[in-house]
């Protein structure tokens, strides 16, 4: 759920009023959207009670087109939710699209809604896929299909290109709306424009397009077809030219920027510093010799962790510091905001940074015994992560203390510009009285 809280919440709640509009298109289809989450939820617990699971969360056929009912609850609760996924992105791209205040050009919107409008696109896509492969398993438990069975002419290793084709753009589809966070924010806390504005929203879109062309890289040692490894390894180490304009972009709007360290610039340097490691880190599970090596063990773990939580959650604690004054109408408490900063960065780096060294010696993931000698390094990593629980509950007793005594926000707390900081905190029920007409580009600091 926290990895898709910024394109689902803040995508929801922010993207309208960046783009001038009083709501979401559709209401009742994003209101179909959430309430087919609570179901989800339900037929997922549903599942522990009856027989559980033993496939993961990958759910590979043929083990869960067999066994007990529970895996078929699963097998439901994940459709499910890809449902309120497609219904959702749908919602989003029609917002974008239609409803954009007068003037609002492509190269005018913030590059937050770019980065929402991408990520919508792949989950439409995506997710359609995978919500097809899981109804293909699911056809196989109860109506005797054969679409994975091999004995009667299936294809085991289909599943798993189906699986990938949507499980790694779901990584851009937590990732993406990072950067827009990332950059949205980076701005306003450095009192500078967005620096190569037009190549950062190009290489959102060259993201989008390259998320599809890679999802092989996951199956290197899964005995796919040996002559596809090498474009799959090339389209993989492509897809780091546009991430990493997101870097430069990011670098760009730092230089020689009049920098604010508040709590939202801390948490987006962060995500700068942490994806960074977590994007040099890929470049081994890219290459087919390395992989080989490294595949499920702990240092993939690690990498995992640094791409999707150094980069999402870090970039979701940002956003909700950032747009926190805006929602709420109250300030938050910046000294305790701080202290969640540093225990979260320092902790989450002390946990996930020995794994690299342990997945490089074969300490496979998932997996609970480990070699005696590791057991200190072992104890060191968990310590760390409670550290990491503790850091979280500052952030939450910070919300609560804020939102029920914190000072009264202004409008425009941090001096932005777009265009949800020209309305009251918090906005207005139907966002804008009058339709507001876009005449300049949404960075305009120091022109």
């Amino acid at each position: 759920v926290a990895l898709t809280a910024i394109v689902g919440g803040f995508g929801n709640y922010v993207v309208p009023l960046q783009i001038g509009a009083k709501d979401m298109a559709f209401p009742r289809l994003n209101a179909l959207s959430y309430w087919l989450l609570p179901p989800a939820v339900v037929i997922l617990m549903a599942a522990l009670f009856n027989g559980g699971i033993d496939f993961g969360w990958t759910a590979y056929a043929p083990l869960s087109t067999k066994g007990p009912v529970g895996k078929l609850f699963f097998l439901l609760a994940f459709a499910t939710s890809g449902f309120s996924s497609i219904f959702g992105g749908v919602n989003l791209l029609v917002t974008i699209i239609r409803m954009r205040a007068k003037g609002m050009t492509f190269l005018k919107m913030p590059i937050f809604v770019h980065s929402i409008a991408a990520t919508a696109t792949v989950i439409v896509i995506a997710t359609s896929v995978v919500a097809s492969s899981l109804f293909m398993v699911i056809f196989d438990r109860v109506l005797n299909t054969s679409f994975f069975d091999p004995s009667r002419g299936g294809a085991v290793i289909l599943y798993q290109h189906l699986f990938w084709f949507y499980s790694h753009p779901a990584v851009y589809i937590m990732i993406l709306p990072a950067f827009g966070v990332l950059l949205e924010i980076l701005p306003v806390f450095s009192r500078k424009p967005l620096f190569a504005y037009p190549l950062a929203v190009w290489s959102l879109w060259i993201i989008v397009f390259l998320s599809f062309v890679v999802w092989a890289h996951h199956m290197f040692t899964s005995g796919m077809w040996g002559l596809l490894s090498f474009p799959f390894l090339v389209t993989t180490e492509l897809i780091s030219i546009p991430t990493g304009i997101m870097f430069l972009s990011s670098l760009g709007t730092l230089w020689r920027g009049k920098i604010r360290l508040t709590t939202p610039m801390l948490f987006a340097i962060g995500v700068i510093a942490n994806f960074l490691i977590g994007g040099l880190t890929g470049i081994f599970l890219a290459d087919v010799p390395s992989d080989v090596h490294l595949h499920d063990t702990l240092f993939v773990t690690a990498h995992f962790h640094f791409t999707i939580v150094g980069g999402t959650i870090f970039a979701l604690f940002a956003a909700v510091y950032y747009w926190f004054p805006k929602i709420s109408g109250h300030l938050y408490n910046e000294t305790l905001g701080r202290w969640n900063f540093a225990l979260f960065f320092y902790s989450f780096n002390a946990t996930f940074i020995p794994m690299f060294w342990t997945g490089t010696r074969g300490l496979r993931r998932r997996v609970a015994d480990f070699p005696p000698e590791l057991g200190p390094l072992q104890m060191w990593i968990s310590i760390s992560a409670f550290v990491i629980f503790i850091s979280v509950a500052i952030f939450l007793y910070n919300m609560i203390q804020s939102l029920r005594r914190g000072a009264p926000a202004s409008s425009n707390p941090w001096s932005a510009q777009t265009l949800e900081w020209t309305l009251s905190s918090p906005p207005p029920a139907h966002d804008f009285e009058r339709p507001p007409e876009v005449t300049t580009a949404p960075y305009e600091f120091g022109k």
